[in-house]
């Protein structure tokens, strides 16, 4: 089979198409022939060496893949040949096939594409997780997105409604928070226009920021800690910015503020069936056309590194997707 190769740990230009025997699924598996397989920033990360999951080599970047499934392995009962599924593989994705764990691959209904289908598992999974498990949000209440134009920004905007919530989009153009205005944000911010730290203090008034869903990091996790009200909650996702902040404590004690982290990969182990269901609901959300899962651009295998250029250089609006 055909498949982006990282045999070493090197810059997305340096990935090569190259061939893999074809997989086989073990206990608990289901090989999957990929349609569709969804990029995410994570994955320059990771073919560089820079990312908290480092594969054994040769891998493949992409992880989280939609397609239908080709043979089942022992054990599973509750898939079978021939059913269009998406499923989360934590690597493995930018390739024709792959044997994928039975317990994180979902069916999807016949209503939802596969390009849309492949994004819906990481950016949603997480954005609900944050929003509903670790944010503990009451309708009405204020929710701040960073990197709002992104892929997991999108996705909180998107969640964030559902749950009633006044989002406020935080972006650095004028056409992503136009994006943004498109897909549900109430209140629009340009960070590169405007200092952060005083623009959402006007956009919290006297009560602040109720939650601040951030997974960029750097030098903007600061300024948006400090817009919260009191027991206000900063989700810490990511830190797609580069730098990792360092925040003074003084700053949570004062406004009995809490920093909560989001590793939604640890929450999918540690529950794996409510982590599954999760997915499931958001699989039903995308086909009923509440959550958009919006495609930004999609690529043949073989301009894997262009499409990943497309990710470094912070222009994806929505998911960016790879056609094996």
């Amino acid at each position: 089979m055909k498949a982006i190769i990282c045999s070493q740990w090197c810059e997305p230009e340096d990935l090569v198409l190259g061939n893999l025997p074809d997989p086989v699924a073990g206990p608990g598996e289901v090989v999957i022939a990929i349609k569709a397989a969804a990029l995410n920033f994570f994955d320059i990360l990771m073919v560089q060496g820079k990312y908290q999951t480092k594969p054994p080599f040769p891998f493949s970047p992409a992880a989280e893949i939609a397609g239908m499934i080709e043979s089942v392995g022992a054990g599973v009962t509750d898939l079978k040949v021939g059913d269009r599924v998406v499923s989360s593989i934590g690597f493995n994705g930018a390739r024709e096939k792959v044997a994928a764990p039975a317990a994180m691959t979902a069916k999807i209904p016949d209503s939802l594409d596969y390009d849309r289908a492949a994004g819906v598992i990481l950016i949603y999974s997480t954005a609900l997780h944050a929003l509903e498990d670790r944010a503990d949000p009451k309708p009405g209440e204020t929710l701040v997105v960073l990197g709002a134009a992104g892929g997991t920004g999108l996705a909180a905007i998107e969640i964030g409604k559902l749950m009633g919530l006044r989002v406020v989009a935080c972006a650095s153009s004028d056409d992503k928070l136009k994006f943004c205005k498109e897909h549900g944000a109430d209140v629009l911010f340009n960070y590169a226009k405007e200092d952060l730290k005083e623009g959402l203090k006007k956009i919290g008034g006297a009560k602040g920021i109720d939650i601040v869903f951030d997974p960029v990091g750097g030098d903007f996790t600061e300024p948006a800690l400090r817009s919260l009200g009191w027991k206000g909650r900063l989700l810490v996702i990511g830190f797609a910015s580069g730098p990792i902040p360092r925040i003074p404590l003084n700053l949570p004690l004062l406004k009995s503020c809490d920093i909560r982290g989001v590793f939604w990969g640890g929450f999918a182990k540690a529950f794996p069936d409510k982590s599954r269901a999760n997915l499931e609901r958001i699989v039903q959300w995308a086909a009923d056309g509440k959550l958009s899962s919006h495609v930004h651009a999609t690529f043949p295998l073989a301009k894997t590194s262009e499409a990943m250029a497309v990710l470094s250089s912070r222009k994806a609006m929505g998911k960016v997707i790879l056609h094996p």
